[in-house]
């Protein structure tokens, strides 16, 4: 990623201008019932996962931008506490399952990426909002194109969010900011998974 393409990334159309007619999900609320897919393009039940155990979810915009990536390379330092909490780290992105494979430093990266690349999983989480036609074609000049990474032409991208669920599938916490410059720090989430893991265990 080159500096000149940071301009354009900051775009303030990106932010709450282009949202779409929805409000996120919230602490209390249960997860929606979608489908996501593995880097080998297998389906993958969000809620069966969850069941699993206790779910850090991580939506980010994709491997094209520098805030995700260095959100996503941050929190390598909280993948082995997680563990030891019996909380399992997920990251979902816009990208297609064969683009995951190409998010800088994935083979640091120990845990699981997503992709989310129908959008539908940011529709139902209520973070998705559409990229305008303009910025779209400006992202293109700087080499970055939204149809080749989702390998679909919906233009959509989901606000950054952070959500905790339990095993049950209800969320214990969420974290959105239509400023995508804006991420949660890795202690602060390692703090939320160890609260929210508390109280599935008092239930």
């Amino acid at each position: 990623m080159t500096k000149r393409i940071l301009p354009i990334l900051l775009l303030g159309t990106m932010l709450a201008q282009a949202q779409t007619n929805s409000t996120p999900l919230k602490a209390g609320d249960s997860i929606p019932n979608v489908t996501l897919r593995t880097e080998e393009d297998k389906e993958v039940s969000l809620r069966k996962l969850v069941s699993e155990k206790p779910t850090v979810l991580i939506f980010d915009r994709g491997g094209w931008c520098p805030f995700c990536n260095r959100h996503l390379q941050s929190l390598v330092g909280i993948e082995r506490d997680l563990a030891d909490a019996g909380v399992q780290l997920t990251a979902i992105s816009m990208d297609q399952p064969s683009k995951l494979r190409e998010t800088p430093h994935r083979d640091k990266l120990g845990y699981q990426l997503l992709s989310d690349s129908d959008a539908a999983a940011a529709k139902a989480f209520g973070i998705a909002f559409k990229v305008d036609d303009a910025t779209v074609e400006k992202y293109k000049g700087y080499g970055i194109n939204l149809e080749a990474a989702s390998g679909r032409s919906h233009h959509i991208l989901p606000y950054p969010s952070v959500f905790i669920a339990n095993t049950n599938g209800v969320i214990r916490f969420a974290h959105v900011n239509p400023d995508y410059r804006v991420r949660l720090e890795p202690a602060k989430i390692l703090e939320a998974a160890r609260a929210a893991k508390a109280g599935t265990n008092a239930q």
